[in-house]
């Protein structure tokens, strides 16, 4: 039986779609069945970034039952997609989401799901979906202070929270660094992506980042996160860069002891 994870972020702009894209490619590298959703009903993009602009059949043709979902469900690459449409006056029910998605559990290993930046109708939809979330989040006060409210609104509703992929990270002074962040949040930060340019010129290609630049930093983290999730062992580091950490004794970042809590409660006896 699969995993229905939600990606959440209540302020836009911080690159959540993007996210899911590569992250579903990063899943699906590790050989993993895997269905992206997008779960935007009000303004979605999730199919752009595939180049699914007009696709015949939508989430909303299958929320207003219109439409069976296996035929909402576009192959790209190595993984399915279903996008949303654009433009749509179809009466929805969104909190209905979870049992259109349901039954396809059992032919996915994971299904992702592109969630509105609200926690509005819409945006409740891919909470009461989701088996799991994580947070999409930049180091700045304001995102922040919109992190804080999903969070509490995920404890209320008793979702597992796997944690928080920090995004567009400039490295800079001015940034709420990763300890501000988990103590404000009380949720571990699993991934740190730092701001690349080469994000833009991959959606300009329809790709996701993690193939437009699978050597890139981002792309390493979004692998990293990907393989902690399937169990599975990502071997792309930089040649000797293990060695390197070793012989200097570096102490690891907080993200990586992060993803290893986070394996051994996913797959520790």
């Amino acid at each position: 039986m699969g995993k229905v994870i939600g990606i959440m972020s209540l302020k836009g702009g911080v690159g959540k779609t993007s996210l899911v894209s590569s992250l579903g490619t990063a899943l699906a590298s590790f050989g993993k069945d895997v269905l992206l959703v997008d779960a935007n009903f009000s303004a979605p993009n999730l199919g752009i970034h595939f180049n699914l602009i007009e696709p015949e059949t939508t989430l909303h043709d299958v929320m207003a039952r219109d439409q069976n979902i296996s035929d909402a469900i576009y192959a790209v690459g190595a993984l399915d997609v279903i996008p949303a449409a654009i433009f749509s006056n179809k009466k929805l029910s969104p909190l209905r989401l979870k049992e259109h998605i349901r039954p396809l559990k059992k032919k996915y290993d994971f299904i992702l799901l592109d969630s509105p930046p609200s926690l509005e109708e819409d945006g409740l939809a891919t909470l009461y979906a989701a088996d799991e979330l994580f947070f999409v989040s930049t180091p700045d006060h304001s995102t922040l202070s919109n992190t804080i409210k999903s969070v509490n609104r995920s404890n209320e509703r008793g979702t597992v929270i796997n944690g928080i992929i920090l995004n567009k990270v400039h490295d800079k002074d001015f940034e709420l660094t990763l300890e501000q962040i988990e103590d404000t949040t009380n949720v571990p930060i699993m991934a740190v992506i730092p701001h690349d340019i080469d994000v833009k010129e991959a959606q300009a290609n329809f790709k996701s980042f993690v193939e437009h630049n699978p050597k890139s930093k981002g792309t390493r983290e979004v692998m990293k996160l990907a393989a902690t999730l399937t169990g599975e062992e990502y071997k792309n580091e930089p040649t000797g860069f293990n060695l390197i950490k070793k012989f200097l004794q570096i102490k690891p970042k907080k993200q990586e002891v992060n993803r290893e809590v986070l394996y051994e409660r996913i797959f520790g006896e």
